[in-house]
């Protein structure tokens, strides 16, 4: 199951963050950031190979005492699509939070495709 989904500016503050429940929000602030530098180095790694081999699944990023931090690539994928559409919204200013209600809804399916 999904519990947090977020998208993390190049400065490193979230642009759009989504937990469930809600009330651990801040609480998983710390864990993808965490989680994005074990993927950033598990890509760096593995280079060029990983596409050449289509690798989709990262396996466990980072285990919590409440979680263990999953990553699918295809997860990744889906959410990049999603955020290049709020970019391409002529009325998002780049580096604001994300309160697209379609992204939110994409999220939100993401969130229940992954329970």
């Amino acid at each position: 199951m999904a519990v947090c989904i977020a998208v993390i500016a190049k400065e490193n503050y979230p642009l759009y963050i989504r937990s469930v429940p809600v009330q651990n929000e801040l609480k998983f602030h710390y864990t993808v950031h965490t989680s994005l530098d074990v993927v950033e180095e598990k890509i760096s790694a593995v280079g060029k190979a990983m596409a050449d081999q289509r690798e989709l699944y990262l396996g466990l990023l980072y285990p919590t005492e409440d979680y263990k931090v999953y990553s699918f690539l295809q997860m990744f994928r889906k959410l990049h699509n999603s955020f290049t559409d709020v970019m391409c919204n002529p009325f998002y200013n780049p580096g604001d939070t994300i309160q697209s209600k379609a992204f939110d809804s994409m999220v939100s399916a993401m969130m229940v495709q992954a329970s």
